[in-house]
């Protein structure tokens, strides 16, 4: 089971990577005011949305104590990246508060997963 969870975790990962990754490529586009959400940030929202519940799934079923605020916040954040990412997915720009919100939402999430103890 400890195999499944870290395969888990690397594909977590994965999906943070590619929708801060998104974020950070459309960083100079923005400062333009041409940034777009592309589908790398979408599929990396998704990404982490399902191995996110995978990762509760597993912990819960081996009995691991779980901070269900913490996963409760982290999930709130990522349903709201997720809505203004799949909404503004297919404008050719995004307006550039809304497109930072996204990449400090991101970064907050980033955080709270790591610092919260």
């Amino acid at each position: 089971m400890d195999v499944l969870l870290h395969l888990f975790v690397g594909l977590h990962i994965i999906g943070i990577a590619s929708l801060l990754g998104g974020f950070l490529t459309q960083m100079k586009a923005m400062g333009q005011g041409a940034a777009r959400f592309v589908p790398a940030m979408l599929h990396g929202a998704l990404t982490m949305l399902v191995t996110g519940i995978a990762l509760v799934g597993i912990n819960e079923s081996q009995r691991y104590g779980l901070d269900h605020v913490k996963i409760g916040l982290k999930l709130l954040i990522l349903i709201v990246i997720l809505g203004l990412v799949y909404v503004k997915r297919d404008e050719e720009t995004v307006d550039k508060r809304l497109f930072g919100l996204v990449g400090l939402l991101t970064t907050a999430n980033v955080f709270i997963a790591v610092l919260w103890t």
